[in-house]
């Protein structure tokens, strides 16, 4: 009899994060055969009409048995993961992998199993942030002044657009291109890929590579189900997802050239920011990286500083 898995997804079928869970389900498929049946579900907003946030609830409450995530709908529940939503403070992926494999993912490890019904089997590499929007280029905080920018549920996220003059409005994922479409936000933040992936690129001419943000992506499992899997298919589950962890940060950094040279400069202004446009960006969110700075505590920011 073999052990069923089912894991969720949000984004479409060429998403690095999509292509990572095909490889977790070929090395589950290489290590234990007709063992296991890995059942990956990479798009249930289109192809089951759900909110992307949904997922959490589904696999907490075991109806997936795990999924992956944007770490920063999760910081609400475990603080250290907002870290990484903290603007421009994580400047290189070298860094960003150095604090995931290290202590502080270590530490978000265990308070998700100390607070939640999930465990953390892997961090994945969402991307830096940048933003697109519809009217003009953004060089300046001066220039994001009086804009609607679309944020996800993350009040860290928000309170930074604000500081920058922004008006921030949550829109689930499974909205962003119509809303971006009409006309509804003038401005979305994402990585490169999701920003190419989902096509909203098509309707914002302007995209400002910024790195506000470094994302986070968690690939979580109901902590109830791992435990109840026979030994060797949670050995062969650790293995994979490693392999799938170095395949997808892998595809991530390509992901973020491929998107580069395939955008076109007839229909899209891409402008990366000097270290000049850079710093006064950084210091128009100073105070609220040091509020959340005293927040987090000093037990955190070691890792970092």
């Amino acid at each position: 009899m073999s052990t069923r898995i089912t894991m969720g997804g949000y984004q479409p079928p060429a998403s690095v994060h999509n292509r990572a869970a095909a490889v977790l389900g070929e090395e589950l498929a290489r290590q234990l055969g007709d063992g296991i049946e890995f059942v990956h579900q990479g798009n249930m907003p289109e192809s089951h009409g759900i909110k992307a946030i949904d997922l959490l609830d589904m696999v907490e409450g075991g109806e997936l048995t795990m999924c992956y995530f944007a770490g920063s709908y999760l910081a609400g529940r475990v603080a250290e993961v907002g870290v990484f939503d903290l603007p421009f403070v994580i400047e290189s992926r070298e860094k960003a992998y150095e604090l995931l494999d290290g202590g502080l993912g270590g530490t978000i490890r265990e308070k998700f199993l100390d607070v939640t019904g999930f465990r953390v089997l892997a961090f994945w590499d969402n991307g830096f942030r940048h933003f697109s929007n519809g009217v003009r280029q953004l060089n300046s905080p001066a220039d994001c002044a009086g804009l609607k920018v679309r944020t996800m549920n993350s009040e860290l996220h928000q309170e930074t657009f604000r500081l920058l003059g922004m008006e921030p409005a949550f829109v689930d994922v499974a909205d962003l291109v119509e809303a971006a479409r009409s006309g509804r936000i003038d401005v979305q933040e994402n990585p490169l890929t999701n920003t190419y992936r989902f096509g909203t690129y098509r309707h914002h001419r302007y995209i400002t590579l910024t790195g506000h943000f470094f994302g986070i992506c968690l690939v979580l499992i109901n902590n109830e189900q791992y435990e109840a899997l026979d030994a060797d298919v949670r050995e062969a589950l650790d293995a994979a997802v490693r392999k799938a962890t170095e395949a997808q940060r892998e595809f991530a950094r390509a992901e973020d050239e491929e998107v580069l040279a395939n955008l076109s400069p007839d229909e899209n202004d891409v402008h990366e920011l000097t270290e000049d446009e850079r710093q006064r960006f950084a210091d128009a969110v100073a105070p609220l990286v040091e509020k959340h700075r005293r927040v987090l505590g000093d037990a955190v920011f070691r890792y970092i500083d």
